[in-house]
């Protein structure tokens, strides 16, 4: 196998807004803690390449993964869409790109970005060498924590403690899979870490630019094996938090948080890395198709015109201020009404189309969907899949907002139903199943 890994910086100006945990919080950057960074892997065996870009980024939309697909197709047209895979980490550091309200897009910034990722994914092919590719599963702990069926977070006495874990382990991921290319004189041109978690060790109040957890662990190992490059894959983190959330109030608690948190992977990527075994399967291959993901009509027209007369009459209140989180809060459930309002409009159809796409490096089948999945589902995926190695990633390709289980689905609340309203597109109405139906797809046809 050929395997060639290229870095191109993607840091925005220090002022931009930054992406989630709040409606309209003015979060401006004011520094940068690590640089952000588009990390390509370009493969080669067989006469068949696939590339795969991770970006230290909230997300990225379908529109500008093709754009990023079409620039370097321009270069190399025989790598088909299905051949090229672009993922983010989903850090809540970096500029806000996706979500509307939860921090404002900076144009310039914007249309500038695929153009660069493109070039990272460019430069990967351009550097194709021979590699020997090994693998390694190795326990991953005392970073997530359910917030879904556990606790949101926990105060930073406690899960800063060495050894912490969370009280039901077995809702989070508690292993990482590590894949690594080594070149022929011994040295390590680059690796994949899969593992899911969300990116939130630093809170609303944090205005400094970073990748969280998975950009820091990562940048580490590089520093110490000058040349290589690191591949983050988001996997299930839809229902997992990092243990801490924020700062306590003290704005440097959540910097040594971070450490600590980014501290915790990198040493099970180092593990991970020294453990590896080589493979004797060198297989390349890709395969996409479009899923149906049915929607739920929660919200009717009158569900719909309730919630816009609700949110005016809190906007237009005597004692309205832009201070005030309600009112905040009422600007994105209004303009979320109105949004769903257009879509059903102008959308009769009963589904959205999402792209399932399968990347198979030898053992590894990265399983790719444009969905925060939670991890009920990855379980139930992993469980009956073919692969040595299946990878269940998230993020990939856009950002079509979460994918919950049932359970979550039943609930409701903020997974369910808050963030279909603030996207304007209906709540899924049996997405557990689609969507693990459709991983199972993919990897029953990259390994039939």
């Amino acid at each position: 196998m050929k395997a060639g890994f290229a870095k191109v910086d993607i840091t925005p100006r220090v002022g931009v807004e930054l992406a989630g945990f709040g409606p309209y919080w003015n979060r401006h950057s004011t520094w940068i803690r690590d640089p952000l960074e588009a990390r390509a892997a370009a493969f080669e065996a067989d006469g068949k390449r696939v590339v795969v870009i991770g970006c230290d980024l909230a997300g990225v939309s379908a529109e500008e993964t093709r754009q990023i697909r079409n620039l370097i197709q321009q270069k190399f047209p025989d790598l088909r869409d299905d051949r090229i895979m672009v993922c983010c980490s989903h850090t809540h550091s970096g500029p806000s790109l996706i979500m509307y309200g939860w921090g404002i897009m900076d144009i310039p910034y914007s249309m500038i970005l695929p153009h660069k990722i493109a070039r990272a994914g460019i430069e990967a092919i351009e550097k194709l060498e021979q590699v020997t590719m090994s693998a390694a599963v190795v326990p991953c702990e005392g970073i997530g924590i359910n917030r879904v069926y556990d606790r949101f977070s926990v105060p930073h006495e406690e899960g800063l403690k060495e050894g912490w874990r969370p009280g039901k382990p077995e809702l989070t991921d508690t292993k990482a899979t590590v894949i690594r290319f080594t070149r022929k004189d011994g040295s390590l041109a680059g690796f994949m870490a899969h593992f899911g978690c969300h990116p939130v060790t630093c809170g609303a109040t944090s205005n400094a630019i970073h990748g969280d957890y998975p950009a820091v662990a990562i940048h580490n190992i590089m520093r110490t094996n000058p040349g290589s490059v690191g591949i983050f894959l988001q996997g299930a983190l839809g229902d997992v938090n990092t243990c801490v959330v924020g700062d306590n109030g003290n704005g440097n608690e959540s910097l040594l948080a971070l450490d600590i948190i980014a501290g915790r992977f990198e040493h099970a990527l180092r593990e991970g890395l020294a453990k590896a075994e080589p493979v004797d399967d060198e297989t390349i291959h890709s395969f996409s198709f479009t899923a149906d993901i049915s929607l739920r009509q929660t919200f009717t027209p009158e569900k719909l015109a309730a919630i816009k007369a609700e949110n005016q009459a809190k906007l237009t209140a005597p004692d309205a201020s832009d201070k005030d989180y309600g009112c905040r809060m009422a600007t994105v459930y209004l303009t979320g009404a109105e949004k769903m309002e257009q879509y059903l409009k102008s959308t009769p159809k009963p589904f959205v189309d999402a792209e399932i796409q399968g990347i198979r490096l030898g053992p590894a089948a990265l399983l790719c969907s444009p969905f925060e999945i939670m991890q009920t589902i990855k379980n139930e995926v992993v469980g009956a899949a073919s692969a040595p190695y299946p990878l269940v990633v998230g993020l990939a390709n856009g950002q079509m907002g979460y994918a919950p289980d049932k359970t979550a689905a039943a609930k409701g609340g903020y997974e369910a139903d808050m963030v279909p309203l603030i996207t304007g597109i209906p709540p899924y109405g049996n997405i557990h199943e689609e969507l693990r139906n459709a991983l199972l797809k993919l990897d029953k046809e990259l390994y039939q």
